[in-house]
């Protein structure tokens, strides 16, 4: 079995992930890449609302209806094969433009992992590099940024072959996956029927993490509206158990799509669990609806939902970044047994997949909160 690498070796193996201080790399005492940006990450994304009304106003309401998270298009001039590719970018939500690179490119693969792909052939880099920056801030940071995506990719087994560059108010990166995969090598998401078990194998709650975060490290009244109900131990082991997640590559339940027979999937994201759960339940060939019946959080962090913010945890909406894939698949147990001898960590029965007069999703009246 393929070796992938675990979050808890993530330190080991990239020690500029962690323990970030900006002065060992020329920058300024108290420099954030969040400090440069309003929006986070996948909270960046239009609603998916609006965005629908959008694509209707150029009668395209169907894009992505069959596979939400990519393009699917046959090869010309070959019989069976297909190009899948993806695309994604954001704003900084992290400090340390090393992990941000990271956490770009962690992203922008997932989108493929959800399809079962397990060969990249090649990435682009959208980058975005900040005008508010002085010119030695831009050097480093992005440097550093770019050297985060890169080494991502390489972990992949894939590389970065070109892409685009522009000057923007805000820090961006992000990019295109493309892979080219017979068609046996790859799922369409489409095939979840009734009886099936909803997996997720990613623990929820990165926006309440990293938000809380810069509240206790630069924004002193937002952190004590909130420092009576946690306390900075918390919140720091929340954010370093988020980082974790977020510069964890999807690739290791990627790879056992085949062996168990996943049906279908997508990684969870800008839309929170349950939008990504409803767009996959309208992809469906049979009329089906996902119950979500549990929530996997990082400790810590439900507490904080709507008291210090409404961050719409409950309601299935909070933002994730680099998010944990949802699954379908008949025989979960065995499913997560193969996954937590790759990943050592992670991995959940949120749910179930029932008959219905609609392709919808919805998350239990008593939905189970449970801390990770």
């Amino acid at each position: 079995m393929k070796r992938f690498i675990k979050p808890s070796n993530l330190a080991t193996k990239y020690p500029k992930l962690f323990n970030w201080e900006p002065e060992d790399h020329g920058l300024s005492k108290g420099f954030a890449m969040t400090n440069f940006t309003e929006l986070k990450g996948c909270g960046c994304k239009v609603p998916q609302t609006q965005l629908l009304k959008y694509l209707g106003q150029i009668g395209s309401g169907d894009i992505g209806k069959e596979t939400p998270d990519v393009s699917v298009f046959p090869v010309k001039q070959t019989k069976d094969f297909h190009t899948i590719s993806t695309i994604d970018y954001f704003y900084p939500l992290v400090a340390n433009p090393y992990a941000q690179g990271r956490i770009a490119c962690c992203n922008v693969l997932s989108d493929l992992y959800a399809m079962g792909v397990t060969q990249v052939d090649t990435m682009l880099m959208v980058l975005g590099v900040c005008t508010k920056m002085t010119e030695e801030e831009k050097q480093i940071s992005t440097s550093l940024m770019l050297q985060g995506f890169n080494d991502c990719a390489k972990e992949a087994k894939t590389s970065v072959t070109g892409g685009q560059s522009v000057q923007s108010p805000w820090p961006q990166i992000g990019g295109v996956g493309i892979a080219s995969n017979h068609k046996d090598d790859f799922i369409m998401p489409n095939g979840a029927e009734a009886g099936d078990y909803l997996v997720l194998t990613k623990p929820l709650g990165v926006q309440l993490a990293v938000n809380t975060y810069q509240w206790m490290t630069t924004m002193p009244q937002k952190w004590d509206a909130i420092k009576g109900l946690t306390n900075e131990k918390e919140i720091n082991e929340a954010f370093d158990h988020a980082t974790k997640s977020m510069c964890t590559l999807n690739a290791a339940a990627a790879s056992l799509f085949k062996k168990h027979k996943i049906k279908a999937s997508t990684d969870v994201t800008g839309f929170g669990i349950l939008g990504h759960a409803k767009y996959l339940a309208k992809a469906q060939n049979r009329k089906v609806q996902f119950v979500i019946d549990k929530l996997p959080i990082i400790q810590n962090l439900y507490k904080l939902d709507k008291k210090a913010r409404d961050f719409r945890f409950l309601e299935g909406f909070a933002a994730e970044t680099s998010g944990g894939l949802l699954l379908a698949t008949k025989d979960p147990e065995s499913f997560l047994r193969d996954y937590k001898k790759l990943i050592g960590e992670w991995g959940w029965v949120i749910g179930r997949v029932e008959k219905s007069q609609e392709r919808d999703a919805i998350i239990s009246k008593d939905v189970k909160i449970q801390e990770i």
